[in-house]
């Protein structure tokens, strides 16, 4: 059993689909056609908790699968969209094995610079995908999942040309793309929420806020202090948790505590590791201070989350 979340580059997952992924492309973009046959291969390689450094999005034409993201789970069915932002831990529960279903999705990659490259708005991206995290799927209409299959076939038509300007063209695309997929998101976003919740936090809130999450993905297993986020980001520590509290209605510290829990979930669910190894894996001073903590936060001690997930799991 593997011990920890697997760090998955673009280029690693390129290696997975080589008839898919355009050889002579960079490393920061990546577009596969996934069908029924190729089930088991996508089980194989992210049914084990993983973390990629770089926007993905699952497109599921036809089929269903059962997706988990920050220990969520997901079912993504037929004209279904699931996004996944960098640091999030996801995995591939389960895909349609039923021949007659024959599930048809397509997988779309990018890393940040890939999509800093191209002309989309990359700041409002980022300033969406706090919702992400609780909001990564969302259904199509038939014309909706029309158009992009249109983007598909020439992505596809695109990496396997020998057009010298491949990146640049291949830049336009996806950017076009995903200003038509995320306009489609921010207006299903816009419809589920309280029309009275309140004005909008302004721009520079949320782009705090955005750094703030993106420090925490990276060293939430060793720094939890408020001081530490607010040094990075050349803010007071006071000033940056009135920033995070007013963005997000969550305290910094808040945001933090919730990346370790879900952290030490993963661990305890996914790996036979001690429980002593997670605490030093974690930073914890000792085991008795994670106990605390776990317990806190969860209502069961390590030993028993650990006893229950693998229960419910058979």
């Amino acid at each position: 059993m593997e011990k920890k979340t697997y760090e998955i580059s673009i280029r690693d997952l390129r290696k997975f689909f080589p008839d898919n992924s355009g050889e002579d492309l960079p490393d920061d973009f990546f577009i596969a056609v996934v069908r029924y046959a190729d089930s088991a291969k996508i089980l194989q390689i992210i049914s084990h908790p993983c973390r990629l450094d770089g926007f993905m999005a699952i497109f599921c034409i036809k089929g269903r699968l059962e997706v988990e993201i920050n220990l969520k789970k997901y079912s993504i069915g037929d004209n279904s969209v699931i996004i996944n932002i960098p640091g999030n831990i996801a995995r591939v529960e389960k895909a349609d094995y039923n021949p007659s279903e024959d599930l048809n999705a397509v997988i779309v990659a990018a890393s940040r610079e890939f999509l800093s490259d191209s002309k989309m708005d990359y700041v409002h991206m980022f300033n969406e995908s706090m919702a992400l995290l609780d909001n990564p799927c969302f259904v199509i209409t038939d014309d909706e999942l029309g158009i992009f299959k249109k983007y598909f076939d020439l992505s596809s038509a695109l990496m396997n040309s020998d057009s010298q300007n491949k990146k640049q063209s291949l830049n336009g695309l996806v950017s076009s793309c995903l200003n038509y997929a995320g306009a489609i998101w921010s207006k299903k976003i816009s419809e589920a929420q309280d029309p009275h919740a309140g004005k909008e936090k302004s721009m520079r809130s949320k782009i705090i806020l955005e750094q703030f999450l993106k420090l925490v993905t990276e060293f939430h297993n060793s720094q939890r202090g408020m001081s530490f986020y607010a040094e990075k980001l050349y803010l007071t520590p006071k000033y940056l948790s009135k920033i995070i509290k007013e963005a997000s209605g969550r305290t910094g510290p808040e945001w933090i505590d919730s990346f370790v829990i879900m952290e030490a979930k993963n661990m305890l669910r996914y790996s036979d590791m001690p429980i002593k190894e997670v605490v030093f894996e974690l930073h914890f001073p000792n085991s008795s201070v994670f106990y605390k903590f776990f317990k806190l936060h969860t209502g069961q001690t390590p030993s028993e989350y650990r006893k229950l997930s693998a229960q419910n799991a058979r």
